[in-house]
């Protein structure tokens, strides 16, 4: 099996991976500016809550791929800041690429004319 066969096998947390990291390449930003640029940018499609994106964002950030920091808000309180690390953005590119791969497989199967 190649690696972007293995790398695809669990779908959802590994698009939802390439997903944060992508949207962690344009900036910095907090989990719920995150989780609203995802949905704009999708339309829709994506929708993260809070129960799902936090543990995500925890196992990229303990893996090395984003690095968090403390910030004041003023009345806000306090939030986290997330930022793509080196290693994250070579993760990104590569993950980019596999799922580029597989889609363009997906699509060679199902084709990819509209009815």
């Amino acid at each position: 099996m190649n690696r972007t066969a293995v790398e695809i096998r669990s779908l959802t947390p590994s698009c939802n991976e390439v997903l944060i990291l992508t949207t962690l390449e344009r900036g910095t930003s907090h989990g719920y500016q995150l989780a609203l640029d995802l949905e704009e940018r999708s339309d829709g499609i994506f929708e993260f809550k809070h129960g799902t994106l936090y543990p995500i964002l925890h196992k990229l950030e303990k893996e090395g791929l984003i690095e968090g920091a403390w910030s004041e808000e003023g009345q806000r309180g306090r939030r986290r800041h997330y930022r793509l690390t080196e290693k994250g953005s070579e993760y990104a590119r590569a993950q980019r690429a596999a799922w580029r791969s597989f889609v363009d497989s997906l699509f060679g199967i199902i084709g990819r004319t509209e009815e």
